[in-house]
Order: C-alpha cells, then structure tokens, then sequence
C-alpha cells in the first residue's frame, strides 16, 4: 500500500503549498465502463470540505439523492489506524449519529456525533482511508468526495470538478429535475475565463495562505486572494453571478469558498485583511446562493468549524472552535432582479 498522505504537507521548495492532483478520473459515460445506471453509484461525503459539499449541491440540485446514495464522514481528522504506533496518518473517519463525543488526534476536544453523520452502509468501512485501500491505492492520499461503484467495488472518480459535470450531465434519465444544468453552453467560455483566476487564487488561495510554511509563499497567496476578492465583488456589483444571469458550477464552487471564509479562513487561514462581510456584492451573491434549497441542505457551518479548528494539531493543537458563524446567510439578498 502507498504511504499515506497529508494535504497540509504538500509544499513546495519555497515553502508554497502546491496541491496534488486527484489520481482517479474515469468518467460516468453511456456505452463505457461505468455507465449511467440507478443506484449503482454512491457518495462520500465531509461537509466540512468545499470541493465535496459542492458536489452533494449538485447532487440535490438534479435530485439525485434518490438514485446516487451518499455518506457523510465526521468532521474531525483522526488517526485511521490507531492500533500502529507507527502510523500516525489522520483523516475522515465515519461516525454514527449519538456516538460518543470524539478528541482530536492529540487527544484535545469533545466533538459531538451529530445527526448530519451518515455512516458507510455500502462497504463498513470505518474511515475513508479503507475505502481507497479497497481499491489498491498507490496514491495515499485520501480525500473527499468520491464517486463509487458498487457493481465494481471501486473508485470512479475523486476530482470534484468532474464529479460535478457527471451528475450535471449523465443521469438525466433518472434525475428528477433534469432541466437544472450548471453548464449552460452560452455561459462556459465566459465561466472558464473568470475560473482561470478564482480557482488558483481564491478556491485554492485561502489554502495557499494557510498552508504556507514561508512568509514569502503566504505574502504572495495573500495579495492574489485579496485581488481575486476585489475582482469579484465589481464583477457582482454589475451581474447577479459571475459570468450573468445564469447560475453555474463556478458560482457553485465559488459559494462554497466565501461560506467557509468569515468563520474560518479570515482567522485560521490568516486571510484576515477583510471579511466576505466587508464585500457588500460578494456577502450578497453568497446569501442568494445559499438560500436555494438544495444548496442550504449541504451547507453545514457547524461541521465547517469543526473540522478546520479540530483537525490540524499543528496550526490549533487544542482544537478550540471559535465562536463567530459569519454573516446571516438567511437576510434576503436582493438580488433576484439582477
């Protein structure tokens, strides 16, 4: 098996945190492989993590709960194999709903099992880390989301980027809102243009702040973030999203971003120059985001703190959660006639 992995632990020469690619990416396509069906596929979930909580969006947004199931992991990292000393690896582990309270990995807190824990009913896996492991990983690293198989007993796919564009595309034959599509064809040049710098600047940015182990790496992700943010709160003073009327998977991406920002990057990533509450068309466009159904139901500001705050010993080693869950995301946006 591969040497497991931390994300917090992949920098660069300079001290710059330098993401590692996801390793599996095969498509759900008709005629191939993995084809689109019901109920063979299945979701694992860390609402604490915006690139997995965006494709549990977009899973409700097309109404896919009811064909593609899903997991949600507890949202503190622990050790994921306790019992070897010499394996100190920590990550998603899954919980039941009234377990006992759990300790980060040194011991520090009682972070409740909550009712939003679902556990892994498909493969009994006690933590994500089984899961790839399942599957002769050589990657070690485990990360959500994944897309699973069932009928293969394997990964499909753990790029939430893709991930997105399947369930907005290939299970329109068993979704109940078929007509929701992020991707409309009008919008994808613009989207991609406004995504070649959001995602390396802001998405990505607010770790390349936090994670940075050189003044110099942090400096410079800093000043690209605040850029980005100034960029974007012009861009949505003159459109309700960011490439116009059309909701897309970048406003998708780009929400689950700004609602960790205020309660969580601004102190425990150092992005604390100004807050999305500062930006009034940012802090708007994420109260209209927000305050679609399917979006609200896989938004969890409780598991978002606890598992920045809980999980990295070595930026909060006595897993404190602060107190501030950001701005009122339920004021009306006042932005439907935009």
């Amino acid at each position: 098996m591969a040497k497991a992995l931390l994300g917090i632990n992949e920098v660069d020469a300079k001290g710059g945190f330098k993401r590692i690619d996801a390793a599996y990416r095969n498509k759900v396509e008709a005629g191939g492989r993995f084809a689109p069906e019901a109920d063979r596929y299945h979701l694992y979930i860390a609402l604490g993590c915006p690139w997995a909580a965006g494709s549990l969006s977009m899973l409700f947004l097309k109404g896919l709960d009811k064909t593609i199931g899903h997991s949600i992991v507890h949202p503190t990292w622990r050790r994921t194999r306790p019992d070897d000393p010499e394996d100190t690896h920590c990550g998603w582990n899954f919980n039941n709903p009234g377990d006992a309270p759990v300790a980060n990995s040194k011991g520090f807190g009682a972070n409740e099992c909550d009712d939003a824990l679902i556990p892994d009913t498909i493969n009994n896996c006690k933590c994500i880390r089984d899961l790839y492991e399942l599957t002769n990983d050589t990657t070690g690293k485990y990360t959500t989301p994944v897309l699973w198989d069932k009928k293969e007993k394997t990964i499909v796919n753990n790029e939430s980027t893709e991930i997105l564009r399947m369930f907005n595309d290939c299970f329109n034959d068993f979704a109940e809102h078929p007509e929701v599509n992020l991707y409309p064809e009008e919008f994808q040049k613009a989207a991609e243009e406004v995504n070649a710098f959001v995602y390396p600047t802001v998405n990505n940015g607010v770790y390349r702040c936090g994670f940075a182990q050189s003044q110099e790496a942090y400096e410079e992700a800093l000043e690209q973030l605040f850029s980005s943010l100034d960029k974007l709160d012009k861009i949505l003073g003159e459109k309700r999203y960011t490439t116009g009327p059309a909701f897309t998977w970048l406003d998708l991406r780009l929400y689950h971003t700004l609602v960790r920002f205020d309660p969580v990057y601004h102190t425990y990533f150092k992005t604390n120059l100004k807050r999305i509450e500062d930006y009034p068309n940012l802090l708007g466009f994420m109260r209209d985001v927000y305050q679609k159904d399917s979006v609200k139901r896989s938004t969890n500001i409780r598991h978002i703190k606890m598992h920045y705050f809980t999980s990295h010993p070595t930026l909060n080693p006595y897993g404190i959660i602060p107190g501030s869950n950001g701005p009122d995301l339920t004021i009306p946006s006042g932005r439907d006639s935009m």
